[in-house]
């Protein structure tokens, strides 16, 4: 009979550590404040991001954050691989992704974080700065390939088109909201191949258009205004001065009275005419897209955290000072007098 009790206890000894043992295999050790998590980001985005990460990590000094920026076809990837918990990009989910989502039982949370403007820029010697936002369609398509269609005393020829890579944000900006899905013309090429890095030094594509354009006067570059923002100007109210940003145009002819370049207040204006046509006669830049953070993360970790972080009032703020357009922080619309010729 002690035999046979002892084997009993022995049993459930065994199956009492072999359960713990498990249960150590799939415990979390990261908090909301700790630990260690990759994310996934729209390599346009990477300049925020990188600076969101900072201020975070400098606040929580046991958490560690290693961001893959990459292409927007790969962000989304990588979530429904379950490779990263967290992404940030320019699109919600797909009802089909929803349901691989909740077909896993993983819990779905989705916010939008800012609101980004798609910036056209060309060389500062180019004299046409102003564009019609039908001329950039046709641009685009390839059914406008040279300045002198624009302008006919234009001294440039022949206009290059260049965007960051071949499955960015950008270029489904381009195709689904620009080119109403028509192809896009043979000017209109990527300066480098898709990637995937965890290092911000070497997500180089969208540099590379600005340095393209700034060296090619008859080039124009398609990219998101993070990467143009002037950072020795607090109100946000210049961009670098290596090349010109565009402004565009709702109407037949474009003049510096009814152009619109993409600063958050003529962003904001944009928003508030789209949802308040009737309160809010006057349209602003027209090249504009949404930004999301998404989580399928159990809450209480390290993703919760940053997701918090981001959609806070500090997180906002560090978005507004970016150049983009906080989506949950309130933007005073100024008049400001300015000439686009």
């Amino acid at each position: 009979m002690r035999k046979v009790k002892f084997l009993l206890l022995s049993l459930v000894v065994l199956i009492s550590f072999t359960s713990c043992k498990n249960q150590r295999k799939v415990s979390r050790t990261d908090t909301p404040t700790s630990g260690i998590v990759e994310i996934a980001v729209d390599e346009s985005f990477a300049p925020i991001i990188d600076e969101q990460i900072g201020v975070f990590e400098s606040l929580y000094e046991k958490s560690s954050i290693i961001p893959i920026y990459t292409n927007d076809v790969n962000v989304y990837d990588l979530l429904m691989k379950d490779s990263v918990r967290l992404v940030l990009g320019t699109r919600e989910l797909t009802q089909n992704e929803i349901s691989r989502v909740e077909a896993k039982k993983q819990r779905l949370r989705v916010l939008k974080v800012a609101v980004d403007g798609v910036a056209l820029i060309i060389h500062k010697d180019n004299p046409d700065s102003l564009l019609t936002l039908s001329q950039v369609q046709k641009v685009i398509t390839g059914k406008i390939e040279s300045w002198k269609e624009i302008n006919a005393n234009s001294p440039l020829n022949e206009i290059s088109v260049l965007f960051d890579t071949p499955n960015s944000s950008t270029v489904r900006f381009l195709r689904d909201s620009v080119c109403n899905n028509e192809p896009m013309g043979s000017n209109v090429k990527a300066v480098s191949a898709d990637i995937e890095s965890v290092d911000i030094s070497q997500v180089k594509s969208n540099r590379m258009v600005i340095e393209y354009v700034a060296s090619h006067p008859n080039a124009i570059g398609v990219l998101g205004v993070g990467w143009l923002n002037n950072p020795s100007d607090q109100s946000n109210l210049s961009f670098i001065d290596e090349v010109t940003v565009v402004g565009i145009s709702r109407r037949d002819v474009a003049t510096s009275s009814n152009s619109y370049k993409p600063y958050q207040y003529q962003m904001a204006l944009e928003i508030a005419h789209r949802y308040s046509p009737l309160e809010n006669l006057e349209s602003g830049y027209p090249l504009t897209r949404d930004i999301y953070i998404m989580s399928t993360d159990a809450i209480g970790g390290l993703t919760t955290g940053l997701y918090n972080f981001i959609a806070s009032d500090r997180g906002q703020r560090i978005i507004l000072k970016s150049g983009l357009l906080p989506a949950n922080r309130p933007i005073r619309l100024i008049n400001i007098s300015e000439s686009m010729d």
